[in-house]
Parts: C-alpha cells; structure tokens; sequence
C-alpha cells in the first residue's frame, strides 16, 4: 500500500535525514511504513539511549529553514522540543525525543525521497503503544495495536518488552485500563461509526481475556 504521509511530511524527513542519530516512531512510522492505514498530523523523532539533547533540536530547526521552510519552535525541555514546520499552507508538527528507554528491536533502513532514515520496527511500535496505554488513553493508539496484532504482533514478547522499558508497567494494570478505557467518549471526539465502535469494543474485550490469562 502506497505511504500515507503527506508531501510536507515526506520532505522534512528527507531533510533532517542530513542530521541522522534519530529514528522515525509512532504514527507516522506506521502511517509511512508498515500499516499505511490511517493519516498523521505529527512525526516523531527519536533519539534512542539518549535523556537529553545538546543542540540537535536547534540544528534540526536550522537545517529545515536552511532548506527553504518555515520553522516555530512550540515547546523545548532538556529531553524534548516540538516544532511546527510550514511550507506555503501545509504544516506538520514534529516531536523530538530524547528516549533513555533501551530498544526492544532493531529499526529497519528506508528510503524518504532520496535519504536513507531509520524506522522503527513493528514490534518496536507496539512495545510503545503497549505501554501508552498506562499513560494515555487515546483511540489511535487501540486501533494501532488492534492492526499490530493482527498483522502477527507478539504480545506476550511486548509485555515482557514493555516491562523492560517501563518500570511501573504490569500486565494487571494493563489490564485495568483496558477494561476502564473510555470507548463512547474517545469514538466521539473521533467521530467513529458503529460499526467501528463495536469492534473496537470486541477488541478490548479480547485484549482484556489476553491479559487475564497471561496474569495466571
């Protein structure tokens, strides 16, 4: 299936490909990459076995107003910035992670445009999107994991790759939120049709029975 970034987003990642040490995560990863299945307003940009930057959000601003866009710094922590990136009336929001959390598997080597970048891998995704769900609760995050299992994600290694990563994470709170997530409200703000809301509805259902019978 053809990626499902946009034009714009497409661009910036060949752009900061000039400034490589970070990997292409999350949505836009799947969006671009593996799942190709929904669209995304934001690219994330990690910097693994790293708990703060130095200069790189500044010298990734540099290097995309260098090459011809518009750049605004949103927000700068010593682990994180966010910028929005314009071009005419497209823009896109990029995140930029310093991630201390080891990887639970090797990113892959695509191609944007001309630039080779490094993505992460499905199973990466889904040990993240495993653990989201403690964090936030939000749909695109169920309907990410709902298709990363059914395209042969492992979930009993994510669990035990999520726990790796984070601490706090345990199967049984997993297992809390999952029966507790807020489905009628997140499908609203969504705007999700009926059909959908019901298999989601079964999904978490047989998350929440997965979970249970990993917790015996």
């Amino acid at each position: 299936m053809p990626s499902r970034l946009t034009p714009l987003q497409e661009r910036v990642l060949a752009i900061l490909a000039r400034r490589p040490g970070w990997t292409l995560t999350g949505g836009a990863a799947l969006a671009g990459y593996h799942l190709q299945h929904r669209t995304t307003r934001d690219l994330d940009l990690f910097w693994h076995g790293r708990r703060t930057f130095e200069r790189e959000p500044e010298d990734c601003a540099a290097t995309l107003v260098a090459a011809g866009l518009q750049v605004e710094s949103l927000q700068r922590s010593p682990g994180f910035a966010r910028l929005r990136v314009q071009a005419g009336a497209d823009e896109v929001v990029v995140d930029l992670d310093a991630e201390p959390a080891p990887r639970a598997d090797r990113p892959l080597v695509v191609l944007a445009g001309n630039a080779s970048i490094e993505v992460d891998s499905p199973h990466e995704i889904l040990v993240n999107k495993v653990g989201a769900l403690l964090h936030r609760a939000e749909i695109r995050d169920l309907i990410d994991l709902d298709l990363l299992l059914r395209r042969g994600g492992d979930f009993a290694r994510a669990l035990r790759d999520a726990a790796s990563k984070d601490g706090g994470f345990s199967p049984l709170m997993l297992g809390y939120l999952v029966q507790n997530f807020p489905l009628d409200r997140q499908a609203q703000v969504a705007g999700l049709d009926e059909a959908a809301i019901t298999a989601l509805r079964t999904f978490l259902a047989s998350l929440g029975k997965r979970l249970a019978d990993l917790s015996k």
